[in-house]
């Protein structure tokens, strides 16, 4: 186990060091210049020329990542080019509200979704399992956008039971109400997001639940005269459970990134609305603190992931730490 975790472990690493030299890359070789976008345009060239100087721009591509990449081992994130805080301050701002939403998400996603694909796979090709499989079609090719919208005009505009924006409503309520105004602010950007990841953990859960059932050791737990829960519970789900675990480690991640979209739509205070702010200001070392931050959430994922389904099935880790 030690050795699969150490080959991991680097794997890991290794990962992380090429999402973060190919982020600097692709953020500084985008056309656009950031100084031109945070100063007057009537401004001399060397005033200009001179806040390049204080950003570091005007030094070559290799030289700005290597001054990069000796901040990022001191903890040092740089500063934000349009409201001079550190970056690490805006994306600790940031953070908990976008953990709020993956959480919320990930949480009613497994809570209904491993039931509901169980129960499919149990009952494959009756009505239940046709209605789920049709269902489970049209929440995977729903447009984000689209229901966002929708979501906004039904709820928000129309029937006026829910916010159309933001986490809360300024200015923000003290203790329980301020709870209640943010479980408010949060349920249609929770509702939008959980249509397809749900959707996704009952479309694993179910395929693999199928393909469980068909082993001959269930049906040898049968043959002895168990109940149909006692062998799902104690033979069944462990097995079954290897895909759907695989895959919401994979979805934890996408969210972080994926939320781009609804964050911005709803106005949601996260990171992901944070990328969009600052794509648009070509905000350079708040893009690179946000993508290394989403690049080490997806691979420390991926890591636990891992991990967890080594323990579930040996046989993964053995062939793991001798690959």
């Amino acid at each position: 186990m030690a050795e699969y975790i150490f080959r991991r472990l680097m794997k890991s690493l290794l990962t992380v060091f090429i999402s973060i030299m190919l982020t600097f890359l692709i953020i500084r070789l985008m056309p656009a210049d950031p100084v031109s976008l945070m100063v007057d345009p009537k401004l001399s060239p060397e005033v200009q020329e001179q806040m390049r100087k204080n950003f570091g721009l005007d030094k070559p591509i290799y030289t700005q990542f290597g001054i990069y990449l000796l901040n990022l081992l001191k903890g040092d994130l740089g500063y934000s080019f349009k409201t001079r805080e550190p970056v690490i301050t805006v994306l600790m701002q940031r953070l908990p509200w976008t953990i709020l939403l993956m959480f919320t998400t990930l949480i009613m996603s497994l809570a209904i979704g491993l039931p509901v694909g169980i129960t499919a796979a149990k009952r494959r090709n009756k009505l239940f399992d046709r209605v789920v499989n049709v269902l489970i079609t049209l929440a995977i090719s729903i447009f984000i956008p689209f229901i966002s919208f929708a979501f906004l005009y039904l709820f928000g505009y129309r029937l006026g039971l829910l916010p159309t924006g933001g986490a809360y409503t300024p200015p923000p309520t003290q203790g329980f109400a301020y709870v209640l105004d943010v479980a408010r602010h949060s349920v249609l950007p929770t509702i939008t997001l959980f249509l397809g990841n749900s959707a996704t953990v009952i479309l694993y859960s179910r395929n693999s639940m199928i393909d469980v059932l068909k082993e001959d050791y269930i049906r040898t737990a049968f043959a002895k005269g168990w109940d149909d829960r006692y062998v799902t519970r104690k033979h069944a789900l462990k097995n079954a459970l290897i895909p759907t675990v695989t895959v919401t480690g994979l979805m934890i991640g996408s969210m972080m990134g994926g939320a781009i979209m609804t964050e911005t739509i709803y106005a949601w205070p996260g990171v992901g609305r944070l990328i969009y702010d600052s794509v648009n200001a070509m905000d350079y070392p708040v893009l690179q603190g946000a993508f290394l931050m989403l690049s080490i959430t997806v691979v420390a994922m991926n890591f636990i992931t891992d991990l967890v389904v080594a323990k579930i099935d040996p046989r993964i880790r053995l062939s793991g730490g001798r690959a």
